[in-house]
Order: structure tokens, then C-alpha cells, then sequence
């Protein structure tokens, strides 16, 4: 298989495995990236997950000569792996340690984080291939670095290299080391989400969603109110508060010191 699923300590691993082809995106790697991130959301025991790519690439982009003539279907067929994760309920995180090119950034665009190796590089490309982006790109990539950045990558073969990337908020850090421990990095960066209630994880990624499309304060106000009842309502916030209570109990039983 060109996708391969690891899971470390409720962290799902999704590495591209297909090196000698820079990981590129097929209709057939894609559509079991889809699966797989529909069977992480579906396993109660992962909580966030992780996108990655065998070196030396990330993910060298689309193979185009895959589409065939039904070009509609088969570019739908070459997105589906990239916004399953932009949709994924959980957590995600890219963990970029090559180049990112065309599909390949989309890929990393969709998840929630990323994080770089030394060798990464964002890459668009698509006017040098001369096709259009598609998949939503242009729109991903301005609310990320603004329009006069996005400008430059899309339209004038700005390559942004991982301490750019960083320096213009298209990554979150940059990892020193071999791919490896980017990864762990990024597993690391994940196991709070991991080791928090899931479904306190699923309802915060949740809001967060809905109020990214909110343009009123009082809005979002509502919206998370409404989490944040149901949340107090758990066990998980029942046995916390019962053990801050003991605690308490404990301090104020213990004889005063003079």
C-alpha cells in the first residue's frame, strides 16, 4: 500500500509511501488516504492524527497522467485524500519534511498544523505546469499567509524553504533532525489531544469550525456556551472537579503552621 497507518499512543501516523515517485498523488493513494482518515475518525482509540511522507518528499503533487479523460471525476478523485483531512473531525497535523508540491501542498494546507524539516519546501507550482490549482489552494493559502504571500507562490514561483515557511505563518515550527524526529515532533506536539477526552477533543475542534465562519462576538459566545455546558456534564469534568474538591478539603483540614 502507498499509505501506510500507524498508531502511537492514540496518535494515527499517515505516512505517503511511494519514494521513488516523491510520494505523488494517484486516484488510488488518495482515495486510501480518504480511508483511512474516515477509519481514524472512527476509532475511538486515536484522537489527532498525523500526515506525513517518506523522504526524500512530502508529496511531489498530483501524477496527471492518471486522470484519463473524465478530468472532473478524476481531479475530484485526486482531491479526496487532501480534504478528507481538511475535514477530519480530529485533530491533524502535517509533518512536512520535503518538498510540498502542487496536490502535495494542498496536502499539507488541509491539516490543521504543520511542522517542518530542514529540507521542506512549499512549492505551488501550478502555473509552471500550466494548469489552474484547484482543490480550494487558492483559498487555503491566503488565509494563511495573506494575499500578498499567496500572490507570490501562486503567481510568481515563490518557494518558500522551512525557516520562511515559519517566518510568514505557514508552519508552526521547525524541526532540526532527519525524518524521524519530525515525526515524533509531531506525535509529541498531538498526545495532549490524544490524552484528553475525545469527545471533548471532537466538540472543541467542532466550535472552533463554526466560529472561524462567525463574524460576531456574541456569536461565538453562544456557540461555545452551549459545548461548554454539555462538556460540564461529563464524567471526565465530574471526577476533576470532584478531586480539585478533595484537594481543597485536604488543605484546609491540615493544622496551621507557626
Amino acid at each position: 500500500m502507498t499509505v501506510q497507518l500507524q498508531r502511537r499512543d492514540g496518535v494515527a501516523v499517515l505516512t505517503l509511501d511511494d519514494p521513488e515517485r516523491r510520494n505523488a498523488l494517484t486516484l488510488a493513494s488518495s482515495a486510501r488516504l480518504a480511508e483511512l482518515v474516515a477509519e481514524c475518525e472512527a476509532d475511538p482509540g486515536v484522537s489527532a492524527v498525523v500526515v506525513t511522507g517518506t523522504p526524500p518528499a512530502f508529496c511531489a503533487g498530483a501524477d496527471l497522467t492518471v486522470l484519463g479523460e473524465s478530468r472532473e471525476e478524476g481531479l475530484r478523485g485526486i482531491y479526496a485524500g487532501f480534504l478528507a483531512v481538511a475535514r477530519c473531525a480530529l485533530p491533524t497535523i502535517a509533518a512536512v519534511g520535503g518538498a510540498a508540491v502542487g496536490a502535495g501542498l494542498n496536502l499539507a494546507l488541509a491539516a490543521d498544523v504543520r511542522i517542518a524539516g530542514p529540507g521542506a519546501r512549499f512549492d505551488a507550482r501550478f502555473l509552471q505546469l500550466g494548469i489552474h490549482p484547484g482543490g480550494g489552494m487558492t483559498w487555503m493559502l491566503q488565509r494563511l499567509v495573506g494575499p500578498q504571500t499567496a500572490t507570490a507562490m501562486t503567481l510568481l514561483r515563490h518557494v518558500p524553504d522551512a525557516a520562511e515557511a515559519r517566518r510568514v505563518g505557514l508552519t508552526l515550527a521547525t524541526v532540526d533532525g532527519d525524518h524521524d524526529a519530525l515525526v515524533r515532533t509531531a506525535v509529541d506536539m498531538a498526545a495532549p489531544a490524544a490524552k484528553a477526552p475525545r469527545d471533548l477533543v471532537l466538540s472543541i475542534k467542532r466550535s472552533m469550525r463554526a466560529t472561524a465562519a462567525q463574524t460576531r462576538h456574541d456569536d461565538a459566545i453562544e456557540t461555545e456556551l452551549t459545548a461548554q455546558v454539555d462538556s460540564m456534564d461529563s464524567p471526565e469534568f465530574a471526577q476533576l472537579l470532584a478531586e480539585m474538591k478533595a484537594r481543597i478539603s485536604t488543605r484546609a483540614d491540615r493544622p496551621a503552621s507557626n
